[in-house]
């Protein structure tokens, strides 16, 4: 029997092209099975990082809720120690919750010291919420006017923390001030070492009466360099202190009309302004006297939270 060659010739090329199809449909099986494998560890990771991210929540909500807790129990720690006689004509409940109520405000204005207005509203916000809550006994009518209280004094916050606080101005004088001195200090120096005609007497008492006047003005930056501290720290009394204490050491070596001419010829103070609500150093010694009069009459004060008027009132 004889065998056509060219059915011979086509059966290996027909099986070569069989086991081209097997390794291609294994290679489609292996690289379906990689894909699932990745697609597995791609849902196990990102499950991982959404179970971690709800962990993290979780903390956090948790350690928010104790500092709440603790807050509380430093309140009414605070509340056993400092509350006063009860009022005969109020609840003991109504009267312990406006008792805590007076701690709490009093936490708000330790904030406003710390310059930390943020925190002092969101304060004032959950003092708002408290008193909403069904829990809160204290007059339906004293509530109303504690509520509109809270209301009005977050908005004046909200206001001012929006605008330079009268601290931030008081600094900004300060500073200027600074400024001005420091370069009389340097001009004073150039001008006691520039002359050499005069005697050597008269160039001796220059040289001590400019030394005085130098270290004077070095010891005025210092001390405004404390009362920048103390309006950094809301401190009216040192403020004042410090501000007084600057003007006795300038007093004492007010410049003549002679020497205030030669100050304002000097092209680096010539083009100043006396003004203090301008971002600018002053003039002369004379007029930065002034200005720390101004600064010693315009200092700050602490305005008293509305809601703390209002608890202050007596109630029936």
């Amino acid at each position: 029997m004889s065998m056509n060659p060219e059915s011979s010739s086509k059966d290996p090329s027909a099986i070569q092209q069989r086991r081209q199809a097997n390794m291609l449909l294994i290679r489609l099986q292996w690289l379906t099975i990689l894909l699932l494998i990745a697609a597995l560890l791609w849902l196990y990771i990102s499950q991982q990082r959404f179970e971690q991210r709800v962990h993290e929540r979780l903390q956090s909500n948790e350690q928010v809720i104790s500092r709440l807790n603790e807050m509380d129990d430093r309140l009414f720690a605070m509340s056993q120690q400092t509350l006063p006689e009860p009022r005969v004509a109020a609840s003991s409940q109504a009267q312990n919750q406006l008792d805590l109520l007076r701690i709490q405000i009093k936490a708000v204005d330790r904030l406003l010291v710390d310059n930390n207005d943020s925190a002092a509203i969101d304060l004032l916000r959950g003092l708002h919420w408290q008193l909403s809550q069904s829990s809160n006994e204290i007059a339906p009518a004293l509530t109303v006017v504690i509520k509109q209280s809270l209301l009005k004094d977050i908005e004046r916050l909200q206001a001012q923390s929006s605008q330079p606080s009268p601290w931030q101005m008081h600094n900004l004088a300060l500073q200027n001030i600074q400024t001005f001195l420091q370069r009389h200090e340097r001009y004073d120096h150039k001008e006691g070492s520039k002359d050499n005609k005069n005697s050597a007497e008269d160039t001796a008492k220059d040289k001590e009466s400019l030394t005085r006047r130098q270290l004077a003005i070095h010891e005025t930056i210092m001390t405004l360099n404390l009362a920048m501290q103390a309006s950094n720290m809301r401190d009216r009394e040192q403020l004042i202190s410090y501000l007084s204490q600057a003007r006795k050491q300038l007093i004492t070596f007010t410049p003549s009309a002679d020497e205030r001419q030669q100050q304002t010829a000097n092209p680096q103070a010539s083009d100043q302004t006396a003004n203090i609500t301008m971002m600018q150093a002053p003039n002369d010694v004379t007029e930065v006297i002034n200005w720390l009069d101004q600064l010693i009459v315009e200092a700050p004060k602490a305005t008293a939270l509305l809601t703390t008027q209002v608890l202050a009132k007596p109630q029936r």
